[in-house]
C-alpha cells in the first residue's frame, strides 16, 4: 500500500532511488522501469554502492532478516540518512538487536526510527510524506553543516 504513495517521489529529481529487494516473492513482476530494482542483499548493496555521505538508506521491508543487516551496514557507512519503518516498540527491539550485533550508541543514535517526521497518523500517504520531509530536512542539514544528522534515542 505504501508503495503507491512513493511513486511521486520516485519520479521527481529530488532523490535518485534504488529499490533493493532480494526476495523473489516481492521482486517478481516488478513493473516500474523508472525505478531500478536491485536483487542483492541490502548489506551487499550498501557496502558496494553507498560509500559517500550523500547516500540515504531506508529500511522498509518489515523483515528483520532483510532490514537488520542492511541497517548494520548503513549505520557503519557515511550515509547522511539511515531510517527504518516500524512502530516505537518495533524500533526499540531493532535497536536492541543492532546493539547485540556490536553497534555502539553513537551509531544507534543515527538510526531514524520510527522513520519520518513525528506525525500522529498511520495512513500510507501521510507516512510517505513524513519520510520525504525527514529526508529533505536531513539533506538540508548536511548541506548547511556538512554533518550527519543524529537524534537522541526515543525521539
Amino acid at each position: 500500500m505504501l508503495r503507491r504513495w512513493w511513486k511521486p517521489v520516485w519520479r521527481t529529481e529530488l532523490f535518485t532511488v534504488i529499490l533493493c529487494e532480494p526476495r523473489e516473492t516481492f521482486a517478481s513482476g516488478w513493473g516500474h522501469q523508472h525505478l531500478p530494482l536491485d536483487r542483492r542483499l541490502p548489506d551487499d548493496l550498501i557496502a558496494e554502492s553507498f560509500g559517500d555521505p550523500w547516500c540515504g538508506v531506508l529500511a522498509l521491508a518489515h523483515d528483520p532478516r532483510i532490514d537488520d543487516m542492511g541497517l548494520l551496514a548503513a549505520l557503519q557507512s557515511p550515509a547522511f540518512y539511515v531510517g527504518a519503518m516500524g512502530s516505537k516498540q518495533t524500533s526499540e527491539s531493532r535497536r536492541e538487536r543492532l546493539a547485540s550485533l556490536g553497534l555502539d550508541e553513537a551509531a544507534l543514535r543515527r538510526l531514524r526510527a520510527p522513520i519520518g517526521i513525528n506525525l500522529p497518523s498511520k495512513t500510507p500517504a501521510e507516512i510517505a510524506i513524513s519520510v520525504v520531509a525527514d529526508l529533505i530536512e536531513a539533506r538540508h542539514h548536511l548541506r548547511t553543516t556538512h554533518e550527519q544528522c543524529s537524534l537522541p534515542l526515543g525521539r
